[in-house]
């Protein structure tokens, strides 16, 4: 699944109307229909409006009045409500609605402070790269075996990876990395070490690195053949 996580806080208006956004959490996907409610401590009288706030850019306008479309803004967000219960809908969530959305009641001089949700849009699964490399004849002669897996591009994070030698699963001298995300793309990437004396490494002759992600039915399964290595 392609999932957003939506976290919220609530401000205070001092001595004026306390807007609360609910739900406090929730987790959507992209093309999910995503509702926001905010309660007024008191009437509101309609005076209601729902702002969008993406990062380094200036807090804009989608809803005044409860209900009113602002001008240019999509159809696939609307609101409605009245009194002391308002509601904020987006009826297909896409990518680039992430951002921060605030309810405010404006019967006052301040724009501020808003009530404040925020969710970040991810992005579509992708199916992670294998790559596997055996240790070198230097390192070999230096009487150890370190072999790779690399996983790359991969998306959501959960992704195991687990080495089998000689077709049996193997758990000592094996570390993986913490996964790394790509700021470009929002992609992860690890690796995953084996590492063997040269006699253990010698008294073998299959090994395979086995990656398990929910974009592949299965498995990835990339592997070599001691014999077939030059030394």
């Amino acid at each position: 699944a392609r999932w957003m996580l939506i976290n919220w806080r609530r401000l205070r208006e001092h001595g004026q109307i306390v807007m609360t956004q609910t739900p406090e959490s929730l987790a959507v996907s992209p093309g999910d229909r995503v509702t926001i409610n905010c309660k007024a401590s008191s009437s509101a009288d309609g005076w209601v409006a729902w702002y969008q706030k993406k990062t380094g850019q200036a807090p804009k306008r989608l809803i005044y009045d409860a209900s009113s479309r602002v001008s240019g803004i999509p159809d696939r967000f609307s609101g409605s409500g009245s009194g002391t219960d308002f509601t904020f809908t987006i009826s297909r969530v896409e990518a680039e609605d992430a951002g921060d959305y605030y309810c405010h009641q404006y019967n006052s001089l301040s724009l501020t402070p808003f009530s404040v949700l925020s969710f970040f849009a991810g992005r579509e699964n992708a199916k992670p790269s294998v790559f596997i490399f055996h240790p070198s004849a230097d390192q070999l002669s230096g009487g150890s075996a370190t072999l790779v897996c690399l996983v790359n591009g991969f998306y959501p994070s959960a992704l195991t990876v687990d080495w089998k030698v000689d077709n049996v699963d193997t758990k000592p001298g094996v570390l993986t990395s913490t996964k790394q995300q790509d700021t470009s793309d929002s992609t992860y990437s690890l690796s995953s070490t084996l590492t063997l004396t040269k006699d253990e490494y010698n008294s073998h002759n299959d090994y395979s690195c086995v990656v398990k992600h929910e974009t592949v039915p299965s498995t990835i399964v990339k592997s070599f053949k001691r014999s077939d290595c030059s030394q």
